[in-house]
């Protein structure tokens, strides 16, 4: 889509937020792109929004990646009938990941505290956003793939009560897989395989196994870890947590055409 022929309309924006909106000629999709300085990580943080109506599926990009990598690589253009059905309305963002886990030069306290500010950010400044744009009650579905898997599944995980659940494509929820060695407490409650096992909140576990979309998904090609997701499902079944653990074929490998064709298999088939 970034190389389509659009027509473009740039609105002046209200509290330094800049939004910029394009009708796509080829697929008819709304595009919008809108940023603000964020106050929990400091800098202009970008999202980008296609469609204008459904279900909020939020987008967090793999490793070292940005907002508009799943729109790079052709994901968005694989989910545009969903997306111009009003099925679904795509909200994509950045992580901070190359300032974080991915910076191997950096202190890593700071690499841990960067990734609990980021939480923060999307808890309190992306969610709000998304509300402001579909509605109060518009159910909010992370979805992430490799590293962003990870974020997706924990983002939930950790506030059922504002994210209503979870598509994770690829990912290993052992956030010490990224930590070289480094545990503290921001590593514990941000690693998913370290958490669930000793959390006894009734709320959140009953908030946690009212979701109908939990949806965990890998191929066992090459760079796939089908075992390490399976581990994970039976961490969430201990704790009483519905879940989907689809494990794909031998010729599924960790890359883009797997993930094109999983996540519009998943939002035709289960949403």
């Amino acid at each position: 889509m970034a190389n389509l022929p659009c027509f473009a309309k740039i609105e002046k924006p209200e509290k330094a937020k800049k939004d910029t909106f394009e009708i796509c000629k080829k697929s008819n999709m709304k595009r919008e792109i809108t940023s603000w300085y964020s106050p929990s990580l400091e800098k202009e943080m970008p999202i980008v929004t296609y469609g204008d109506y459904g279900f909020a599926l939020l987008l967090v990009p793999t490793a070292s990646a940005d907002y508009l990598e799943y729109e790079r690589f052709q994901l968005i253009d694989a989910l545009a009938p969903f997306i111009n059905s009003g099925k679904v309305k795509v909200f994509s963002i950045d992580s901070v990941n190359k300032e974080s886990w991915m910076d191997k030069g950096a202190d890593p306290r700071y690499k841990s505290h960067r990734h609990q500010q980021w939480n923060n950010y999307v808890y309190n400044e992306v969610v709000p956003f998304i509300k402001s744009k579909t509605s109060p009650e518009t159910p909010i579905i992370t979805c992430g793939a490799s590293f962003g898997s990870l974020h997706s599944m924990n983002l939930f995980l950790k506030r059922p009560d504002i994210i209503n659940g979870v598509i994770a494509m690829s990912g290993v929820h052992d956030l010490t897989e990224y930590t070289d060695g480094y545990f503290d407490d921001n590593v514990y409650f941000n690693s998913p395989m370290h958490y669930i096992p000793n959390l006894t909140d009734h709320n959140v576990l009953e908030q946690i196994r009212s979701s109908r979309h939990i949806h965990i998904i890998t191929g066992s090609g090459a760079y796939e870890d089908p075992g390490a997701n399976g581990r994970f499902a039976k961490v969430l079944y201990d704790k009483g947590i519905s879940y989907e653990l689809d494990i794909w074929g031998a010729e599924w490998k960790h890359d883009w055409p797997t993930w094109i064709a999983m996540l519009p298999h998943y939002l035709g088939t289960r949403f």
